[in-house]
């Protein structure tokens, strides 16, 4: 994980995700690439191939505010020593966003959340919901201050037959930077009610490519998978959850069906989204 990918709105929320991409970027020798995406459309910019004159005075205010505001950003504490690069986007589409990654070979974004509010709240509106949906590459949601981003216990919720197996080999992955333990959990529902030992037997298969030693498994009974990750991950004061996405077709789809974004409004802790 050499590349992180910050968007910001410069909200507190925004904060908090950059703090953790720093403790990251520190402990594994990375660089940050601090985007801050603007909402004029290139169309409406002449020197940027558009067509009206009077979004140039708008366009020059918001850019020089974002540099004011990397300036001020970039002479925290917390960012010395790491290599930041400031990033400035005109507002087009999300897809933006993977062409940016893609640009920098960008790794993980960390993105902030108001959490509990709801996706529709997070910071700049609704993005952090269109990110996950169009990233190609993790996406880190922090919805708190960290004074310390330690990953004892990463939940890695799935239901091991129609995710990609690729999505668990980038949660190990990540397990072995942060030195934490991977908690395999399968939710079991009145409505898809499946036998432990078939779902060993799936979990056992879906694994066994890997070579990563340092997890669990549980078969946890809940009303709804939504519910089951979230009660279980309180249980263990779990650090982290991890599931999977479908791209545009919704978050984290499992059962043949997709987990309410309830999952990721109402979980307490992070949560990152494996792109399947």
């Amino acid at each position: 994980m050499k590349k992180i990918l910050v968007p910001t709105d410069f909200s507190e929320q925004a904060n908090y995700a950059l703090e953790v991409a720093a403790m990251l970027a520190k402990k594994n020798n990375s660089e940050i690439y601090l985007l801050h995406m603007i909402d004029i459309p290139l169309s409406q910019i002449p020197e940027l191939g558009g067509s009206t004159a009077d979004t140039i005075p708008e366009a020059m205010f918001f850019i020089q505010l974002a540099h004011k505001r990397f300036k001020e950003i970039l002479n925290e504490d917390f960012l010395q020593g790491i290599n930041v690069h400031e990033t400035v986007n005109f507002y087009q589409t999300f897809e933006d966003i993977k062409n940016t990654c893609k640009e920098h070979n960008i790794d993980m974004i960390t993105m902030g959340s108001h959490g509990a509010s709801g996706l529709k709240e997070m910071f700049i509106g609704s993005n952090t919901e269109k990110v996950v949906r169009v990233s190609d590459v993790p996406v880190l949601v922090i919805k708190n201050k960290h004074e310390d981003f330690i990953i004892k216990d990463f939940v890695f919720a799935s239901d091991f037959k129609n995710d990609n197996k690729e999505t668990y080999k980038q949660a190990t992955e990540l397990a072995k930077l942060l030195n934490s333990k991977i908690h395999l959990l399968f939710v079991n529902t009145p409505s898809r009610f499946t036998t432990t030992e078939t779902a060993k037997s799936r979990i056992a298969d879906f694994i066994k490519e890997t070579s990563f030693n340092n997890y669990d498994i549980t078969i946890y009974n809940d009303e709804s998978v939504e519910k089951g990750i979230l009660n279980f991950s309180h249980n263990i004061g779990a650090d982290l959850i991890g599931i999977s996405t479908h791209g545009r077709q919704g978050i984290a789809h499992f059962f043949n069906g997709s987990i309410s974004e309830d999952l990721v409004n109402h979980a307490k802790r992070p949560v990152i989204t494996f792109r399947i």
